[in-house]
């Protein structure tokens, strides 16, 4: 294989897991995060950069650092994420446009900078990381249930724009997974999934041209249920939220 792949938000989580197996692969890795002291810089095939995704000028510098590297990008796995967890009211707009940047400009940020790329390549491939609270809504996650909207209807429209120049955006959905991101759901961690699985089912999907990509069946059951019974399900999540942190203050 030996593709050429960028990853942001690659130093933690569902991110790193991603890098790790995708090297084991033999794949290329250009890891970008706020630290990369989680990444091995002894691996041949990883490139690791300090990038904040909200830095245009940045991140198209990184881009051109890889390009000067490796003579293009083949893939690019949008992951970096910030969730907030506070009641509206108690919120300020600073708070979700914090969110919104990361989020959503972050990934135009990187998205603008490949693209150019791809286009003159004629093909490429572009996975926007969502949430099924993007869906349903979520308590608490104004800002990040907001930003996954507004990526699900950001990469459907992207998508049919660049089909007829090669270039494939789809959304990947993870399961809710044992992260510092997912942390205020509220969710007890033994109902949410391991990180080094998921990142490892996600790894075997880059590159597919699926619109939707999800790792296992149980994943995709929920996904579907999240998008066709979308207002049942948020309140299904918002009560199981709300037993798992009543639980844990009387413990």
């Amino acid at each position: 294989m030996n593709r050429r792949i960028i990853i942001t938000g690659a130093n933690n989580g569902i991110g790193l897991a991603m890098t790790k197996a995708l090297l084991s692969m033999g794949e290329r890795v250009a890891a970008l995060d706020l630290s990369i002291d989680n990444l091995d810089p002894t691996n041949r095939n990883l490139l690791a950069f300090v990038c904040d995704v909200t830095d245009p000028h940045r991140v198209q510098s990184v881009v051109d650092e890889i390009v000067q590297e490796w003579c293009g990008v083949d893939v690019l796995v949008n992951n970096a994420c910030l969730a907030l967890f506070k009641r509206f009211d108690e919120r300020t707009i600073d708070d979700i446009r914090r969110e919104m940047e990361v989020n959503f400009y972050g990934y135009l940020n990187t998205i603008q900078a490949v693209l150019p790329l791809m286009q003159k390549g004629g093909r490429g491939v572009i996975h926007n990381v969502s949430s099924g609270v993007g869906y349903t809504g979520m308590p608490g996650m104004t800002g990040y249930t907001s930003s996954k909207g507004a990526i699900e209807s950001l990469t459907r429209t992207l998508a049919l724009e660049y089909a007829p120049q090669g270039i494939v955006f789809n959304v990947m959905h993870p399961p809710l997974t044992r992260t510092p991101s997912a942390a205020g759901f509220g969710v007890p961690p033994e109902m949410m999934a391991d990180p080094e699985g998921v990142g490892r089912g996600l790894a075997k999907l880059v590159g597919k041209t699926r619109p939707v990509l999800v790792s296992g069946m149980i994943n995709g059951i929920q996904l579907w249920m999240s998008y066709h019974l979308r207002y049942q399900m948020g309140k299904l999540m918002s009560m199981m939220a709300d037993k798992a942190r009543q639980g844990k203050q009387g413990a």
